[in-house]
């Protein structure tokens, strides 16, 4: 390797996300999350069109995003539970905003890409911040009339993620990871 990079390869190459389920208090402070925001927003962009946007859920928010889980819920017959657990769970949860933007020299699914690259820097910003962090959707992610009603989305948004971020409170046991010799063609 050359550079002084070498730290974050080896960040990289041993990160892990953690589930709220293993997060609590105390969330990052604004100074830490706007850090965050910052990385996030780095990302990848042709055409400097910023399709994506942040919508940050303090913990209060966040609770109260998790009630409007249940009722809708409760309204369409949906897992409730299930949906608003990690709002419940996590101490901050950031809503990664899809934002596309009409445009004929950017092809939509360029901004697509962006915005889940945005997703995974806010995760990985986190992360690198020695915070626990995790990317999430779930049925509340896809559902309009919530998303309308409860974030004010715009009829062209999605949610391309939700990342719950807090206090690392126990770390789970690591996944398996991609065998390469599977995933990689090479040719000369």
């Amino acid at each position: 390797m050359t550079g002084d990079g070498q730290h974050v390869l080896d960040f990289l190459l041993s990160r892990r996300s953690r589930p709220p389920k293993f997060l609590t208090g105390p969330a990052p402070d604004r100074t830490a999350i706007e850090t965050m925001l910052t990385a996030a927003a780095r990302v990848p962009d042709h055409g400097k069109l910023e399709p994506w946007r942040f919508i940050v859920l303090g913990e209060e928010a966040s609770r109260a995003f998790a009630q409007a889980i249940h009722a809708r819920a409760e309204a369409a017959g949906k897992d409730g539970a299930k949906g608003a657990l990690p709002f419940e769970q996590a101490p901050l949860t950031i809503a990664v905003v899809a934002c596309p933007r009409p445009t004929d020299r950017i092809p939509a699914i360029e901004q697509t890409l962006s915005a889940g690259a945005a997703c995974l820097s806010l995760l990985n910003a986190a992360l690198a911040g020695g915070w626990g962090a995790a990317w999430m959707t779930g049925w509340p992610a896809y559902d309009r009339p919530l998303l309308d009603a409860e974030l004010g989305l715009a009829p062209e948004e999605w949610i391309a993620g939700f990342v719950h971020v807090g206090t690392v409170a126990a770390v789970p046991p690591d996944r398996p990871r991609p065998d390469l010799a599977r995933i990689v063609d090479w040719r000369a």
